[in-house]
């Protein structure tokens, strides 16, 4: 294919059994102009959620390289605020610091980081958020690809004409309308902390409420292990 500007939509997530653990990351590239869809993925032994975030975004842009032209559209959507925050606002001051936090650490997952600069300024970039399990489409496909790689069940990853993919790709509606209130309500699946870096699930109030008193802690109810899941990604990214 010839290399042109277009249109691109890019759906992105990670995953990851632990913190670290074993990971895997997932991706659906659609190149809209040209009627094709790619889906890509990948896994690591030992790795973080967000290596695994950071590794989708990379690994779709530099996909694109040989296929369409520099100043082409570029639609990312993900459910990682650190993606969208570390590479629309802090990495600018990570640059200007020598790659070096406020507190004179080095910047974590700084290889990342800089292999995504060295390609997101080939595109006209849209990073879009999408609260993670929502029911869009194609956040859902990418979820599902990150996971059966961490868990190393690979599936067969789709290439091909966007109207043969057997998936909605391009319906972007959130479905899952359920809100942070609604989530109180219900038995208790597990509880989830985050204390001093360290995420861990508890089968018990009494045993998570042990963990978190008397700290700088963050904790949640789960309803499901879905919802566990999410729950433990969002407070990776606190980390």
């Amino acid at each position: 294919m010839n290399k042109t500007d277009q249109k691109i939509i890019i759906f992105t997530d990670g995953a990851s059994r632990g913190n670290p653990g074993p990971g895997g990351w997932g991706a659906v590239v659609v190149l809209k102009d040209s009627d094709e869809v790619a889906e890509l993925g990948g896994r690591e032994d030992k790795t973080t959620n967000n290596r695994m975030e950071l590794t989708a975004a990379f690994s779709s842009l530099d996909f694109l390289k040989d296929k369409v032209g520099e100043k082409s559209l570029v639609e990312i959507h993900t459910d990682s605020q650190y993606l969208i925050n570390g590479i629309t606002k802090w990495v600018f001051a990570w640059q200007q610091n020598g790659w070096q936090t406020k507190n004179k650490t080095e910047v974590l997952n700084k290889d990342l980081w800089q292999k995504i600069l060295s390609v997101v300024q080939s595109y006209n970039i849209d990073w879009q958020y999408v609260a993670g399990h929502c029911g869009a489409v194609g956040n859902e496909r990418a979820d599902d690809i990150a996971t059966s790689f961490a868990d190393k069940i690979q599936g067969n990853l789709f290439v091909g004409s966007l109207k043969n993919y057997p998936h909605s790709i391009l319906d972007t509606k959130v479905k899952n309308t359920k809100t942070k209130s609604s989530s109180s309500k219900g038995k208790a699946y597990s509880y989830v902390s985050l204390v001093n870096g360290k995420i861990e699930t508890h089968q018990t109030w009494a045993d998570c409420e042990k963990r978190v008193k008397g700290q700088k802690a963050f904790f949640r109810k789960a309803l499901s292990p879905t919802n566990e899941e999410e729950i433990k990604k969002e407070f990776q990214e606190k980390i």
